[in-house]
């Protein structure tokens, strides 16, 4: 499936950018995003775009990114003030993070994100984590996984889905997302295995979050970029997940009421029928957006 970039028009609306603003794009993925706010600031204006994950750099549009002053940088989004000091960039008029996972990460990355495919246990965006999903299933004990299966996860059935992968190992090391689906189905009851959502949804997006340490990096980040907007810069954030968009309402929501931001989005945004729709990826995603006074 080709990369789709989710609430598009919305998010650049929600930014509220011009020719000449300095803008971040934290999550620079398949470019799509980038590439319209690129449009509007022109060479009068600055793009920085970030990526964890270095392949990023070859899905670059260089035509389209021509248009613009623009540079993706190879870096975590919680190193955004390091990357903005050594370019001795000091203030944004806009700033905006996509947290899903882009396209070509699920269908092409390799490196176990999905379940869909069989790929080796690594779940890394780049070169910055600590572990690998694989390391986690085969070397911590039960009641860690367990929890973090539960707390990044919501999946009731951690505490079995725990206990299986750890008789498993016993008799061999997990390598493989096959590997763990199968253990994952093993360890739920039958209704569990039969629902839209796939049985193992929430416990390869719980290691996906622990391997990145996705929602210490995304507090960091969502702070680091505040202090750099310029009064009346906004801040603009699609999440996917439960954790995520609470971290970012409850980011907004203290900064509204210490009297330093205006909430643009009264309530998130989500996507039409139509942009579901046309990419089912989408519909679990909310925008948030916030103006700096």
């Amino acid at each position: 499936m080709p990369h789709i970039p989710v609430l598009l028009k919305e998010t650049v609306e929600g930014l509220n950018i011009k020719s000449g603003s300095v803008v971040l794009d934290a999550t620079f993925g398949g470019g799509g995003h980038s590439r319209e706010i690129c449009k509007i600031v022109g060479n009068s204006g600055k793009l920085l775009s970030l990526d964890a994950d270095p392949v990023a750099k070859t899905r670059i549009d260089s035509e389209a990114m021509s248009s613009c002053n623009f540079e993706l940088v190879t870096a975590n989004f919680r190193d955004i003030d390091k990357v903005m000091e050594e370019r001795k960039i000091e203030k944004l008029d806009g700033a905006m993070f996509d947290l899903g996972l882009s396209s070509f990460q699920l269908d092409d990355g390799g490196r176990g994100f999905t379940f869909q495919k069989d790929e080796p246990l690594q779940m890394t965006f780049g070169a910055g984590a600590k572990f690998t999903a694989e390391e986690i299933v085969n070397g911590w004990d039960e009641e860690n996984i367990a929890d973090i299966i539960y707390g990044y996860g919501g999946e009731q059935f951690s505490r079995r889905i725990a206990k299986k992968i750890v008789e498993e190992r016993k008799i061999g090391p997990i390598k493989t997302t096959f590997q763990l689906v199968r253990i994952i189905g093993d360890a739920v009851p039958d209704f569990y295995r039969k629902r839209k959502i796939h049985f193992a949804t929430k416990t390869f997006q719980a290691l996906r979050i622990t391997v990145n340490d996705e929602i210490g990096a995304l507090k960091e980040a969502i702070e680091k970029a505040w202090l750099v907007l310029n009064s009346g810069g906004r801040l603009a954030v699609i999440s996917f997940h439960e954790l995520e968009d609470r971290v970012v309402k409850i980011f907004f929501r203290d900064k509204k009421a210490g009297g330093m931001a205006n909430a643009i989005t009264k309530k998130p945004i989500v996507p039409s029928k139509e942009e579901t729709s046309s990419n089912p990826r989408s519909r679990s995603a909310k925008l948030r957006v916030v103006e700096k006074i």
